[in-house]
């Protein structure tokens, strides 16, 4: 049986609750700092690599972890998943050997939450999650920092998203946004509520930071006085061909002016995309004078330099000093702040 190699100490993101709610902080104050000076920070210099693995659909992850990467003065390795085959071809640990020993990190876009885990034990370098069935962390820190540039302060903000609560968006939105103590509100239909597991979590976790968790099958109150609002598309990557009517269950779920409505006078609205108009959004909402979509879409690129830069130190990785270790030797890294 294999043994991990994953170093005591070694940092990864691989749910949304993996930082605490300083070290949430921390990164979004780090990537707003990015956003103003591309170049405060460049630990990959050298150029270091960062394996970036897609096993799913991507366009803002692939152009965001590509242009992240190089700003901080890395390559971005991009592996094709469907010829990695990672788990058919070789298993997890034997390409997380592999790859560790090639990189400074590992970005991993795939399927099962099991599988992500089993990339981090084995890897011996920061793994972080760029998307799974269950989770989809980065996008969640892309959204509070779009709030946080648009003058919401996240402690006690009301946030809530309507559609799918059984997705890997609804479990992201409720670990992530009570960490950073907001109160988030599900609204879904009967069949896709979150996971009473998930929700005991979350609920555990508000009760540190001052956040709470509410679910309900009303979409006017899920949104009644929010002051962010979020939808996702109603058939996740996977689910195509599930049997499910979602269509019909999700209608009255559709975030549209009506519905917004309800929210605060200056509610935002977010979507992490591929938005479907005329479904899950109008077209007047998605275009409209509330919609930071677009804002949501550059900060990915933002959050992900934090994550990385983040992880990086807070494993060992780089040092005080502004060294990037390689092996058993150290490698200086220009312009490290």
């Amino acid at each position: 049986m294999s043994t991990p190699t994953s170093l005591p100490g070694m940092r990864h993101l691989l749910a949304d609750d993996d930082l605490t709610q300083a070290e949430q902080t921390e990164v979004l104050d780090l990537a707003e700092r990015l956003r103003t000076d591309p170049y405060a920070t460049r630990p990959l210099a050298g150029p270091r690599s960062v394996a970036v693995i897609f096993d799913k659909p991507t366009l803002r992850t692939q152009a965001s972890f590509s242009a992240g990467i190089a700003e901080l003065g890395g390559f971005p390795m991009m592996v094709d998943g469907r010829l990695a085959a990672i788990g058919k071809r070789e298993t997890i640990p034997d390409v997380a050997r592999v790859l560790g020993r090639q990189t400074a990190a590992i970005v991993w876009r795939t399927f099962a939450q099991d599988d992500l885990a089993t990339m981090a034990a084995y890897a011996g370098v920061p793994v972080v999650n760029a998307l799974t069935d269950d989770y989809h962390p980065c996008q969640i820190l892309a959204d509070l920092q779009t709030l946080r540039q648009h003058g919401r302060p996240l402690p006690g903000l009301t946030f809530a998203y309507v559609g799918d609560g059984a997705n890997n968006m609804a479990a992201s939105y409720l670990l992530g946004g009570v960490t950073a103590g907001m109160h988030v509100r599900v609204g879904a239909p009967e069949g896709f509520h979150p996971s009473p597991a998930l929700v005991e979590r979350a609920q555990a976790l508000a009760a540190t930071t001052g956040g709470s968790v509410t679910v309900t099958d009303s979409p006017a109150e899920a949104v009644a006085g929010a002051d962010a609002v979020a939808t996702d598309t109603w058939v996740s990557m996977g689910q195509e061909d599930d049997g499910l009517d979602r269509e019909s269950a999700f209608a009255a779920y559709q975030v549209d002016d009506a519905l917004l409505g309800h929210a605060d006078g200056d509610a935002l609205f977010l979507h992490c995309l591929p938005a479907y108009r005329g479904k899950e959004v109008s077209a007047e909402v998605l275009e409209g004078p509330r919609s930071v979509v677009w804002d949501e879409a550059e900060n990915r690129r933002h959050a992900q330099k934090a994550v990385l830069a983040f992880l990086l130190e807070r494993s060992g990785l780089v040092g005080p000093s502004g060294l990037l270790a390689v092996g058993d030797e150290a490698a200086p890294v220009a312009g490290t702040a």
